[in-house]
This record gives structure tokens, sequence and C-alpha cells, in this order.
């Protein structure tokens, strides 16, 4: 729960470098709380099937849609990668796979261009 706090407390924090333990913490729990959020939105009846979401999980995206963007620029600059990788997504299957990889890649060692060694 820690690194998805920390990552809130860096909300807009785009340079830098984050470990995967921070990146893959907050997707998890991200990930978590949007299913709570999801039965939330089905209990209390603002759950719209045409657009998947409801009220309370639109709410919940606009708010992390900034920390997310910034933990996964981090993350790829841990990787000594540039966030204009994210660019490949554009090539179907093959972009996400690589993007992936990058992910799951541990941390550059020693300081590159984004700063030092986040452990």
């Amino acid at each position: 729960m820690n690194s998805y706090i920390d990552v809130l407390k860096k909300y807009a924090v785009f340079g830098g470098r984050s470990r995967r333990k921070e990146y893959w913490y907050f997707v998890l729990f991200n990930l978590i709380l949007t299913i709570v959020i999801g039965v939330i939105d089905q209990a209390t009846g603002t759950f719209d099937p045409e657009t998947g979401m409801g009220l309370i999980g639109i709410l919940y995206a606009l708010v992390v849609i900034i920390p997310s963007f910034a933990v996964l620029f981090r993350r790829l600059h841990d990787t000594g990668r540039s966030a204009w990788w994210l660019l490949i997504l554009l090539v179907p299957l093959i972009g996400f796979l690589v993007v992936l990889f990058f992910l799951c890649q541990d941390s550059e060692a020693g300081p590159n261009r984004w700063g030092e060694p986040p452990k």
C-alpha cells in the first residue's frame, strides 16, 4: 500500500526513476480499487453498461490518470529508456509485449540521465 501512496504523493512527477516494486504495486492496488469501485457502482445503480463505467469509476479514473502516466514514465526511465518508447504501443500486440518486457526489466545499474538508482 505504501507504493500506491508514494505514487500519489508524486502526483505529476514525470522525471526521475521508479523501481519495479513501486510500479507493479501501484498497478495491483489500482486494479483492486477499480474492481471494488465497479462493484460499488453496480450496487448504487450508477453503472452504465454502454461505457462500462459508473460515476465513481469515472471520477477515480480522472484522479489516477496523471499519476499512472507519471509512474509509467519513471519506470521506463529506470530501465534507461525514454518515455517516447510508449509510442511503440501504436503497433498492435508487438508494441504491448515490448513495453511489458521493458516494465518487467530490472533497474539500470548506476546513475543514468534521469537520476540515481532508486534502490
